[in-house]
């Protein structure tokens, strides 16, 4: 059955698929369980994508998740570091990581990286770590250098980026502001195994399930799948979507959401939504046209360079950018929204930073709201 809907419809639903609506999940585990991936390479701001979805969490809660295993940070796709629930990362792999990796040929030969040198990097990797040891990057490094792998000119980061792409290493627990370097078969000892189409159409439904309603355009570049393996995901998960006709364009969710209840009643969580640098809300899509206007787009990625800065979101549209600066033991956050705030908006802003605030467990202290008017220019700084 297809289900004819609006715009609107399709930014309240998604409010709702990215638990930022009134109901809520409860621990970190349920909010990457529902996202499946969430992009962390900003460490912080991806630890506050997981509390702004479970009101009540604090930083401390989501770096105890980190430490026990029970999610992961590694480079599950589009070879950037992402939370994802550990027993996904495997078969996530199995489907990414070749392309990444046949792509990153080039760079490998400039940097005189050929297979044996990676072998005997994974060699050192194994040796170091076997039986729960752990290292910090310095510490791998040390390690490869050691053993005679020069390490200088990205090629210690390239290093650790390809093991974690095939297999070996991933990140661990926290020690002091960084993670520490761990196997990744010991840390997270049970896989899920999925047969290729399988887990084609696993990773499109999961992907609908926390980002839904969406395209398959959406999932591919979310991914960085082909289009071919994102129709097979389609075929193979058929039974488990809905589509929605948006405008004559042809949109996906999971087939558990209701959307009868949900296209005219949910609501986001507060007024304004204080979401972090690179959160999934804005990142998660291809097509951003649902969430934000074209104009506005360049004051979130200045020179649309890759740099997602942190948004602010009214009645699921993204209606500015903010700033936070720490200042001895606190912070002072800025706002800097698209055009006239509302003494509404304001006060939901500050609302939400006191949410940040309790969760980071620093006081907060909200500078006047600046509207930055049509110069882009005067975007915010990442968060």
């Amino acid at each position: 059955m297809v289900t004819t809907a609006s715009r609107k419809d399709v930014a309240r639903i998604r409010l709702h698929a990215q638990a930022l609506a009134e109901h809520e999940l409860h621990s970190p585990v349920a909010v990457v369980e529902r996202m499946l991936a969430m992009q962390a390479q900003d460490f912080l701001a991806g630890k506050w994508a997981i509390g702004i979805r479970s009101p009540g969490l604090s930083a401390a809660d989501v770096d105890a998740a980190i430490n026990s295993g029970a999610i992961v940070r590694s480079w599950p796709m589009r070879g950037t570091l992402h939370f994802v629930p550990p027993a996904d990362l495997g078969w996530m792999l199995q489907l990414t990581a070749p392309r990444l990796l046949a792509g990153t040929k080039t760079r490998q030969a400039q940097l005189d990286l050929d297979q044996s040198v990676i072998e005997k990097a994974r060699a050192v990797a194994v040796d170091a770590l076997t039986g729960g040891r752990e290292l910090s990057r310095a510490g791998f490094l040390q390690a490869l250098e050691d053993r005679g792998i020069g390490t200088t000119n990205q090629r210690g980061y390239h290093l650790i980026w390809h093991l974690a792409q095939s297999g070996t290493l991933c990140w661990g627990r926290i020690d002091g502001k960084t993670q520490v370097l761990v196997l990744l078969d010991e840390w997270v000892p049970r896989h899920r195994r999925l047969e290729r189409e399988e887990a084609l159409g696993e990773f499109l439904v999961r992907y609908l399930r926390g980002h839904g309603p969406a395209t398959v355009k959406d999932f591919a570049w979310w991914s960085q799948l082909t289009l071919a393996d994102a129709r097979i995901g389609l075929a193979v998960a058929r039974d488990r979507i809905t589509e929605m006709n948006v405008d004559g364009q042809t949109l996906y969710l999971d087939s558990a959401t209701d959307v009868g209840e949900l296209g005219s009643r949910v609501r986001q969580r507060s007024p304004v939504l204080t979401l972090g640098g690179f959160d999934e809300y804005l990142l998660g899509y291809q097509d951003r046209s649902f969430s934000i206007d074209a104009g506005d787009l360049v004051r979130v990625i200045p020179g649309k360079n890759g740099i997602f800065l942190p948004i602010m979101v009214s009645n699921g549209r993204v209606v500015g950018t903010w700033r936070r600066l720490v200042k001895g033991r606190g912070i002072t956050v800025e706002s800097q929204p698209f055009g006239a705030f509302s003494e509404r908006r304001a006060a939901g802003f500050a609302r939400s930073i006191g949410h940040y605030a309790t969760f980071l467990g620093m006081p907060a202290t909200v500078n006047r709201l600046v509207d930055i008017g049509s110069d882009p220019t005067r975007a915010a700084a990442p968060a």
